[in-house]
């Protein structure tokens, strides 16, 4: 089974898929598998974190420490936006989440988000449900 979750995005937002993927999860009827979830976009990120403001922070802060905006990366002469797709690079678009007993096997503060590393724009995500 697969579906796409479709969202507007802002610089540096940090959506949170979880409750999205939770319901496709469930809509499958899969009780043991594996959920992939793809953003095929050269600039979005996927991660497996807590949703908290200050970690939120502090992601971003991470991430602009590990590929700064504007010092000279041979992509900004086309579009001012190297850092973007490096970060993208950096944290990745894909991730892979066991299915248990039909639920998304994730720890307790565990949650699935996208963080936004370019600008204001329209986003999609893949999720594709894989039984055992």
């Amino acid at each position: 089974m697969q579906e796409e979750i479709t969202f507007e995005t802002r610089l540096y937002e940090i959506v949170d898929l979880t409750s999205e993927i939770e319901r496709i999860v469930e809509k499958s009827r899969v009780k043991c598998g594996i959920v992939n979830i793809f953003a095929p976009h050269a600039t979005g990120i996927l991660i497996v974190g807590e949703n908290e403001p200050r970690i939120g922070r502090d992601y971003i802060a991470l991430m602009e420490r590990m590929a700064p905006r504007g010092i000279g990366w041979a992509h900004d002469e086309i579009d001012d936006n190297a850092h973007a797709h490096l970060r993208s690079v950096l944290f990745g678009a894909s991730l892979c989440i066991p299915i248990r007993d039909g639920k998304l096997a994730l720890g307790t503060w565990q949650r699935v988000m996208f963080i936004e590393t370019d600008r204001s724009r329209k986003r999609r995500v893949i999720v594709s449900v894989i039984p055992c």
